[in-house]
C-alpha cells in the first residue's frame, strides 16, 4: 500500500492521505476547487469548480501512475440536487466517451463553502 500526501503543489491538510494506491487500484480523496499551483480556493459557477476538482482528481491519479479513462467510479458531493444537470455536463465534456460509474450526493453545505467536492477510484 502506497499512501500519496502531496501532488504539486496540492496537499492533504488533515488527517488522510490524497490517494492511496494498493493492488493497482487508486483512491482519491475529495478534491474541491483547489488551484493545483497556487493552492488558492477557486469558487465559481458549479460548472468552474466541477472542472477544476475534476482536473485535481486527474492530476493525482496520474501522479498514482493512471490516467482519467481509468476512472471506475467517482462521487459527486453537491449542496443542492439542482446543480445535478450542470455538473453532470462537465463531467460529459471533461470525460468524453469513457463513462465512469458514479454517484451524486445533494449535501447541506459542504466545506469552505465549495459548490462540489469529487472523490474517485481509478486502476493502475
Amino acid at each position: 500500500m502506497k499512501s500519496i500526501f502531496e501532488v504539486g503543489n496540492l496537499k492533504s491538510n488533515g488527517h488522510y492521505a490524497l490517494a492511496t494506491a494498493h493492488q493497482n487500484t487508486v483512491y482519491v480523496s475529495g478534491q474541491f476547487a483547489i488551484h493545483p499551483e497556487t493552492c488558492e480556493r477557486k469558487f465559481g459557477t458549479i460548472e468552474e469548480e466541477t472542472l477544476q476538482a475534476l482536473k485535481n482528481v486527474e492530476m493525482i491519479v496520474e501522479a498514482a501512475g493512471s490516467k482519467k479513462e481509468k476512472i471506475l467510479r467517482i462521487t459527486l458531493y453537491i449542496p443542492d440536487v439542482k446543480l445535478w444537470d450542470k455538473a453532470d455536463a462537465v463531467c460529459k465534456e471533461f470525460f468524453g466517451d469513457h463513462k465512469p460509474a458514479r454517484t451524486v450526493v445533494p449535501t447541506n453545505e459542504l466545506h469552505f463553502g465549495f459548490k462540489i467536492e469529487i472523490d474517485a477510484i481509478a486502476y493502475i
